[in-house]
């Protein structure tokens, strides 16, 4: 395996980035090197199938009979394919420059019990994790993940694929509870959510988990369509998530935050704001241009959910509205779509109620719309 990509050494120790150690070495003919580091790894790593691998390829090389990465006879191809594109992978995120200086256009806003987020870039095989640094998004830490074997852009039940979304943890599974394929735990997703329901993508069980005992790591496509850790990542990212709370987006490539954004933003706490007062005015009719002609709540589409709206404000003589822990996350692939979650407190002369409170607003002809709503 050739590298022409010139770096500074890894700083860190980790499996990763001493398996690109000892592939730097080869590529740098120091074979000795490379088989110290793999051996050092190995012993530390047992399972890792990718370094053992090595190992068994410099171990050929020295009695002159390698021919090509992983070139053992009689070696099922499709492993040592996955094992190769695992090589290619890590490579690429040890030796390529992150950039932890911008946050994903995906975070438009935290709200405060939202101390991390979690995004996922499918392209690049990792999972990011940032923090809610005052309202604003800051690079925290990164780990290899494997996701689903056909790619991503799920749609149905066994198609071997990750979805494409806006997530949330919905629990955790401790190892004790689950069967050796997850590893060290489970944190299950709100998959299908409602865009998903609303575009009739099926299937269940994305989780986010680690590998069975006897696996180190596993390739970059190998999962039925879960994101997999190692077992060591997993236990460095649990203290990140938190249960109903940290969104979990995945997306085919990460695009980065732009002034652009920041308009977008403000102009949808606009649309909120006055959503929030035309339904406080019990201006019913004002209230209702904010829901958009395909709007669904999953039991009404729009006339339905109209017709509702103002046979209970009929008899309200008064309403007050307000929003609190306002959260706004843009949809992959989805550039005009905006999850936004809120606690509501909602008072009027017959009733009181305070509720966790999801939206999915959409901007259709320059005019923000509401597409879907309903309880977190």
């Amino acid at each position: 395996m050739v590298v022409t990509t010139a770096v500074a050494e890894p700083q860190a120790d980790n499996p990763e980035t001493r398996l690109v150690k000892s592939l730097q070495a080869i590529n740098n003919s120091k074979l000795d090197v490379a088989l110290d580091e793999v051996e050092v790894l190995l012993r530390d790593n047992p399972n890792f199938k990718l370094a053992q691998l090595v190992r068994g390829d410099l171990l050929m090389a020295r009695a002159g009979e390698l021919i090509n990465f992983g070139s053992v006879a009689d070696a099922p191809r499709d492993e040592i394919d996955g094992l190769r594109d695992e090589a290619l992978v890590r490579l690429q995120r040890v030796l390529s420059q992150k950039d932890t200086t911008h946050a994903p256009r995906f975070l438009w806003q935290m709200e405060p019990k939202q101390k991390y987020a979690v995004v996922v870039d499918a392209s690049r095989s990792t999972l990011f994790v940032y923090e809610n640094n005052n309202g604003k998004p800051s690079y925290v830490t990164d780990f290899y993940i494997t996701i689903g074997k056909l790619g991503t852009e799920k749609f149905a039940e066994g198609d071997l694929r990750t979805p494409i979304g806006v997530y949330f943890v919905n629990a955790e599974l401790p190892k004790s509870k689950l069967a050796d394929l997850y590893g060290n735990g489970a944190f299950p997703l709100n998959y299908p959510n409602e865009w998903d329901i609303k575009n009739q993508r099926g299937g269940s069980g994305i989780w986010l988990h680690g590998t069975p005992s006897n696996t180190f790591s596993r390739p970059p496509r190998a999962s039925q369509g879960c994101v997999v850790l190692t077992n060591g990542d997993l236990e460095k990212l649990k203290p990140y998530l938190r249960v109903g709370v940290t969104p979990v987006i995945i997306t085919n490539r990460i695009d980065w935050s732009s002034d652009e954004d920041q308009s977008e933003r403000l102009s949808l706490q606009d649309a909120i704001e006055q959503w929030r007062t035309d339904w406080s005015s019990l201006d019913t009719d004002a209230y209702l241009e904010h829901y958009a002609p395909d709007f669904s709540n999953g039991s009404m589409d729009y006339a339905s959910w109209a017709k509702q709206k103002q046979l209970v404000n009929s008899g309200k003589s008064w309403i007050q509205v307000n929003l609190s822990n306002v959260s706004m996350f843009t949809y992959p692939d989805q550039p005009n779509l905006v999850v936004v979650n809120f606690e509501q407190d909602y008072s009027s002369n017959n009733l009181s109620n305070r509720m966790k409170k999801r939206q999915y607003w959409i901007k259709q002809d320059n005019q923000w719309k509401i597409v879907y709503e309903g309880a977190a």
